[in-house]
Protein backbone atom coordinates (compact mmCIF):
# COMPACT_ATOMS: atom_id res chain seq x y z
CA UNK A 1 0.00 0.00 0.00
CA UNK A 2 1.20 3.46 -0.86
CA UNK A 3 1.20 6.64 1.36
CA UNK A 4 2.35 9.77 -0.26
CA UNK A 5 5.76 8.34 -1.22
CA UNK A 6 5.98 5.88 1.23
CA UNK A 7 5.24 1.91 0.21
CA UNK A 8 3.90 0.01 3.14
CA UNK A 9 3.45 -3.64 3.64
CA UNK A 10 0.23 -5.08 3.84
CA UNK A 11 -1.71 -5.83 5.90
CA UNK A 12 -0.89 -2.35 7.64
CA UNK A 13 -1.26 -2.53 11.08
CA UNK A 14 -4.22 -1.03 13.23
CA UNK A 15 -2.36 1.16 14.77
CA UNK A 16 -4.39 3.72 17.28
CA UNK A 17 -3.12 7.14 18.30
CA UNK A 18 0.61 6.59 18.34
CA UNK A 19 3.54 8.64 18.88
CA UNK A 20 6.61 8.86 17.00
CA UNK A 21 10.46 8.69 18.27
CA UNK A 22 12.24 9.90 15.29
CA UNK A 23 16.22 10.47 15.11
CA UNK A 24 17.21 12.60 12.28
CA UNK A 25 20.92 11.21 10.08
CA UNK A 26 23.00 12.97 10.12
CA UNK A 27 22.00 16.33 11.95
CA UNK A 28 21.58 15.50 15.30
CA UNK A 29 23.26 11.87 15.31
CA UNK A 30 26.31 12.46 17.08
CA UNK A 31 28.22 9.66 18.51
CA UNK A 32 25.72 7.42 16.99
CA UNK A 33 23.01 8.25 20.08
CA UNK A 34 19.55 8.18 18.68
CA UNK A 35 20.11 5.34 16.47
CA UNK A 36 21.72 3.30 19.36
CA UNK A 37 18.52 4.61 21.42
CA UNK A 38 16.05 3.83 19.13
CA UNK A 39 17.78 0.11 18.33
CA UNK A 40 17.57 -0.91 21.99
CA UNK A 41 14.21 -0.06 21.75
CA UNK A 42 13.38 -2.15 18.93
CA UNK A 43 15.10 -5.11 20.30
CA UNK A 44 13.12 -5.09 23.49
CA UNK A 45 9.70 -4.10 22.03
CA UNK A 46 10.92 -6.24 19.20
CA UNK A 47 10.04 -3.60 16.53
CA UNK A 48 9.31 -4.54 13.04
CA UNK A 49 9.56 -2.53 9.73
CA UNK A 50 6.01 -1.32 8.19
CA UNK A 51 7.44 0.87 5.77
CA UNK A 52 10.35 2.85 3.52
CA UNK A 53 10.25 5.41 0.81
CA UNK A 54 9.36 4.06 -2.37
CA UNK A 55 12.11 5.69 -4.43
CA UNK A 56 14.53 7.21 -2.11
CA UNK A 57 16.47 8.77 -4.99
CA UNK A 58 13.94 11.51 -5.56
CA UNK A 59 15.20 12.81 -1.91
CA UNK A 60 18.74 11.64 -1.71
CA UNK A 61 22.18 12.00 -3.52
CA UNK A 62 23.40 8.42 -3.38
CA UNK A 63 27.52 9.92 -3.78
CA UNK A 64 26.69 11.58 -0.35
CA UNK A 65 24.87 8.43 1.14
CA UNK A 66 26.37 6.07 -0.51
CA UNK A 67 24.75 2.32 -0.99
CA UNK A 68 26.85 -0.39 0.75
CA UNK A 69 27.08 -3.79 -0.83
CA UNK A 70 27.65 -6.74 1.91
CA UNK A 71 27.24 -10.83 2.48
CA UNK A 72 24.44 -12.03 4.25
CA UNK A 73 25.42 -16.06 4.43
CA UNK A 74 27.30 -16.23 1.42
CA UNK A 75 24.94 -14.17 -0.50
CA UNK A 76 25.67 -10.53 -1.59
CA UNK A 77 23.35 -7.93 -0.34
CA UNK A 78 22.63 -4.30 -1.62
CA UNK A 79 21.33 -1.51 1.18
CA UNK A 80 20.60 1.16 -0.52
CA UNK A 81 19.94 4.30 2.51
CA UNK A 82 16.58 5.17 3.21
CA UNK A 83 13.96 6.61 5.78
CA UNK A 84 12.57 3.95 7.43
CA UNK A 85 9.23 3.36 9.75
CA UNK A 86 8.79 0.54 12.35
CA UNK A 87 6.10 0.10 14.50
CA UNK A 88 5.86 -1.30 18.13
CA UNK A 89 3.03 -1.77 20.12
CA UNK A 90 3.29 -2.13 24.00
CA UNK A 91 1.46 -3.81 26.53
CA UNK A 92 0.02 -0.36 27.50
CA UNK A 93 0.08 3.10 26.64
CA UNK A 94 0.28 3.95 23.12
CA UNK A 95 1.55 2.53 19.98
CA UNK A 96 5.35 3.64 18.90
CA UNK A 97 6.35 4.28 15.48
CA UNK A 98 10.10 4.26 15.58
CA UNK A 99 11.31 6.62 12.28
CA UNK A 100 14.79 6.71 11.07
CA UNK A 101 14.83 10.10 9.53
CA UNK A 102 17.53 10.76 6.36
CA UNK A 103 18.15 14.50 5.50
CA UNK A 104 16.80 15.01 2.57
CA UNK A 105 19.26 16.64 -0.61
CA UNK A 106 16.63 17.35 -2.73
CA UNK A 107 12.68 18.50 -2.81
CA UNK A 108 13.07 18.82 1.03
CA UNK A 109 9.21 20.28 1.30
CA UNK A 110 7.82 17.69 -0.86
CA UNK A 111 9.91 15.14 2.23
CA UNK A 112 8.75 17.07 4.89
CA UNK A 113 4.61 16.79 3.45
CA UNK A 114 4.94 13.10 3.01
CA UNK A 115 5.98 12.39 6.34
CA UNK A 116 2.93 14.47 7.36
CA UNK A 117 0.55 12.54 5.54
CA UNK A 118 2.03 9.45 6.85
CA UNK A 119 2.00 10.69 10.76
CA UNK A 120 -1.60 11.57 9.54
CA UNK A 121 -2.77 8.18 8.32
CA UNK A 122 -1.47 6.43 11.36
CA UNK A 123 -2.63 8.61 13.73
CA UNK A 124 0.00 10.28 15.24
CA UNK A 125 -1.00 11.98 18.49
CA UNK A 126 2.72 12.92 19.31
CA UNK A 127 6.37 13.26 17.55
CA UNK A 128 9.51 13.40 19.10
CA UNK A 129 12.83 13.88 17.53
CA UNK A 130 15.26 12.92 19.24
CA UNK A 131 19.86 12.97 19.33
CA UNK A 132 22.82 14.38 20.02
CA UNK A 133 25.06 17.26 19.42
CA UNK A 134 28.82 18.37 20.45
CA UNK A 135 28.86 21.15 22.77
CA UNK A 136 31.55 22.89 25.05
CA UNK A 137 30.62 20.10 28.16
CA UNK A 138 32.80 18.12 29.93
CA UNK A 139 32.53 14.50 30.74
CA UNK A 140 32.91 14.87 34.17
CA UNK A 141 29.70 16.27 34.81
CA UNK A 142 26.30 14.77 33.78
CA UNK A 143 25.13 14.72 30.61
CA UNK A 144 23.06 17.84 29.30
CA UNK A 145 20.00 17.03 27.31
CA UNK A 146 18.30 20.49 26.12
CA UNK A 147 15.10 20.84 23.83
CA UNK A 148 12.01 22.44 23.03
CA UNK A 149 8.14 21.90 22.41
CA UNK A 150 4.87 22.32 21.65
CA UNK A 151 1.84 20.88 23.43
CA UNK A 152 0.60 19.89 26.94
CA UNK A 153 2.23 18.88 29.88
CA UNK A 154 5.41 20.02 28.31
CA UNK A 155 6.84 21.62 31.52
CA UNK A 156 6.10 19.78 34.03
CA UNK A 157 7.65 16.81 32.00
CA UNK A 158 10.94 18.81 31.05
CA UNK A 159 11.42 19.64 34.67
CA UNK A 160 10.82 15.76 35.56
CA UNK A 161 13.18 14.47 33.08
CA UNK A 162 15.85 17.32 33.97
CA UNK A 163 15.35 18.65 29.82
CA UNK A 164 16.70 22.26 29.87
CA UNK A 165 14.90 24.87 27.42
CA UNK A 166 17.14 25.64 24.23
CA UNK A 167 17.52 28.94 22.71
CA UNK A 168 19.64 28.02 19.95
CA UNK A 169 19.53 30.09 16.85
CA UNK A 170 21.09 29.25 13.56
CA UNK A 171 22.21 26.73 11.37
CA UNK A 172 18.94 23.80 11.05
CA UNK A 173 17.54 21.77 8.57
CA UNK A 174 14.46 21.27 6.65
CA UNK A 175 13.26 18.37 8.45
CA UNK A 176 12.07 20.49 11.63
CA UNK A 177 9.45 21.46 9.65
CA UNK A 178 8.38 18.16 10.09
CA UNK A 179 8.22 19.22 13.87
CA UNK A 180 6.47 22.16 13.10
CA UNK A 181 4.09 20.93 10.57
CA UNK A 182 2.55 18.21 13.11
CA UNK A 183 2.01 20.88 15.88
CA UNK A 184 -0.14 23.01 13.79
CA UNK A 185 -1.81 19.65 12.51
CA UNK A 186 -2.64 19.39 16.98
CA UNK A 187 0.08 16.92 17.22
CA UNK A 188 2.40 17.24 20.73
CA UNK A 189 5.77 17.31 19.85
CA UNK A 190 9.30 17.48 21.36
CA UNK A 191 12.97 17.75 20.55
CA UNK A 192 15.19 15.91 23.28
CA UNK A 193 18.87 16.62 22.28
CA UNK A 194 22.19 15.16 24.13
CA UNK A 195 24.88 17.59 24.70
CA UNK A 196 28.30 15.79 24.73
CA UNK A 197 31.88 16.51 24.58
CA UNK A 198 33.61 17.96 21.88
CA UNK A 199 36.61 16.97 22.39
CA UNK A 200 35.49 13.26 22.47
CA UNK A 201 34.22 11.69 19.10
CA UNK A 202 33.69 8.48 18.85
CA UNK A 203 31.32 6.27 16.40
CA UNK A 204 29.02 4.67 19.79
CA UNK A 205 28.95 7.24 22.54
CA UNK A 206 27.60 4.75 25.39
CA UNK A 207 27.15 7.99 28.01
CA UNK A 208 25.37 9.92 25.53
CA UNK A 209 23.15 6.85 24.61
CA UNK A 210 22.16 6.56 28.46
CA UNK A 211 21.50 9.42 28.93
CA UNK A 212 18.59 9.61 25.88
CA UNK A 213 17.32 5.94 26.59
CA UNK A 214 16.62 7.05 30.65
CA UNK A 215 14.61 10.05 29.29
CA UNK A 216 12.25 7.61 26.61
CA UNK A 217 12.01 5.18 29.39
CA UNK A 218 10.41 7.44 32.06
CA UNK A 219 8.05 8.41 28.87
CA UNK A 220 6.99 5.21 28.44
CA UNK A 221 7.27 3.28 31.33
CA UNK A 222 9.90 0.83 30.32
CA UNK A 223 12.79 -1.45 32.11
CA UNK A 224 15.81 0.81 33.25
CA UNK A 225 18.13 -2.01 32.42
CA UNK A 226 17.64 -1.13 29.10
CA UNK A 227 19.64 2.20 30.07
CA UNK A 228 23.17 0.62 30.55
CA UNK A 229 24.68 3.48 32.21
CA UNK A 230 27.35 1.43 33.51
CA UNK A 231 28.60 1.09 29.90
CA UNK A 232 28.80 4.67 29.30
CA UNK A 233 30.71 5.46 33.03
CA UNK A 234 33.58 2.90 32.02
CA UNK A 235 33.95 4.85 28.28
CA UNK A 236 34.71 8.18 29.98
CA UNK A 237 36.57 6.77 32.41
CA UNK A 238 38.88 5.74 30.26
CA UNK A 239 39.61 9.74 29.19
CA UNK A 240 41.28 10.53 32.68
CA UNK A 241 44.50 8.91 31.88
CA UNK A 242 44.49 11.56 29.05
CA UNK A 243 43.51 14.48 31.17
CA UNK A 244 45.76 13.62 33.96
CA UNK A 245 48.59 13.75 31.75
CA UNK A 246 48.55 16.43 29.65
CA UNK A 247 48.06 20.05 31.54
CA UNK A 248 47.23 21.83 28.90
CA UNK A 249 44.20 19.07 28.28
CA UNK A 250 43.80 19.44 32.29
CA UNK A 251 43.52 23.34 31.85
CA UNK A 252 40.67 23.20 29.28
CA UNK A 253 38.42 20.32 31.26
CA UNK A 254 38.85 22.63 34.32
CA UNK A 255 37.15 25.58 32.06
CA UNK A 256 35.14 23.73 30.51
CA UNK A 257 33.44 22.72 34.48
CA UNK A 258 33.77 25.96 35.30
CA UNK A 259 31.48 27.24 32.39
CA UNK A 260 28.89 24.08 33.17
CA UNK A 261 28.83 25.02 36.34
CA UNK A 262 27.64 28.72 35.34
CA UNK A 263 25.40 28.05 32.50
CA UNK A 264 23.61 25.24 35.14
CA UNK A 265 22.85 27.95 37.84
CA UNK A 266 20.69 29.79 34.74
CA UNK A 267 16.95 28.59 33.65
CA UNK A 268 17.98 28.70 30.12
CA UNK A 269 20.76 26.64 28.36
CA UNK A 270 22.69 28.69 25.24
CA UNK A 271 24.26 26.58 22.63
CA UNK A 272 25.93 29.56 20.89
CA UNK A 273 29.83 28.43 19.17
CA UNK A 274 32.63 27.08 20.53
CA UNK A 275 35.00 30.66 22.00
CA UNK A 276 37.52 30.80 19.30
CA UNK A 277 40.55 29.94 21.57
CA UNK A 278 38.91 26.82 22.60
CA UNK A 279 38.11 25.69 18.75
CA UNK A 280 42.03 26.53 17.98
CA UNK A 281 42.78 24.23 21.15
CA UNK A 282 40.44 21.37 19.65
CA UNK A 283 42.12 21.83 16.23
CA UNK A 284 45.22 21.49 17.35
CA UNK A 285 44.81 18.86 19.94
CA UNK A 286 42.94 16.69 16.98
CA UNK A 287 45.41 17.12 14.83
CA UNK A 288 48.01 15.96 17.55
CA UNK A 289 46.16 12.82 17.50
CA UNK A 290 45.97 12.14 14.30
CA UNK A 291 49.30 12.78 13.09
Amino acid sequence: MKIGHFEFNEPVPDIKESHVLAVLRPWIDVGGVGTLSLSRLERHLRAKEIGRLESPGRFYDFTRYRPRSLMNEGKREFNVPNTIIRHAQMSEGPDLLLVHLLEPHLYGEEYVETMLEVFEYLGVKKYSLVGAMYDMVPHTRPLIVSGVGVGSSIDEENLRMNVKTSNYEGPTTITYLIGQGAAKKGMDTRIYVVHLPQYFQVEEDLSGTARLVEILCRQYNLPDRLIESDRGKDQYQSLQKMFEEESEVSNLLQRLEEKYDKDNQESEISLGPLSQDIEEFLKSFDEGLSS
